[in-house]
């Protein structure tokens, strides 16, 4: 692996980049469609990108856990949490480039 971490700002300069609008535009582009993924999230819908995946938040119940230290149980309060499924286009693509 190489580390790299893809951020907003590369997402943005790929746009300016492929699309051709100006830096200013293309920062703005990319932070609206997180906006409404983000906010879609919020709101419990799912997010679907065709070809790349499905974001979605799934509610979790309370449990009991336990300090693998010390052996204690801890209870575990109910929460939301935010899952990704990859498409199948994805996993095959991501498992091409783990064989070069």
């Amino acid at each position: 692996m190489t580390g790299k971490t893809l951020t907003r700002m590369d997402l943005s300069e790929a746009v300016f980049r492929e699309v051709g609008l100006s830096r200013n535009d293309s920062a703005t582009l990319v932070e609206s469609v997180l906006a409404h993924m983000s906010d879609a999230l919020v709101q419990g819908e799912q997010v679907k990108i065709s070809s790349f995946g499905t974001f979605s938040v799934r509610d979790k119940a309370a449990r009991v856990g336990r300090n693998p230290k010390t052996g204690q149980e801890v209870p575990i309060n109910p929460r939301r949490v935010l899952t990704f499924r990859p498409s199948h286009l994805m996993k095959d693509r991501v498992a091409d480039g783990n064989k070069s």
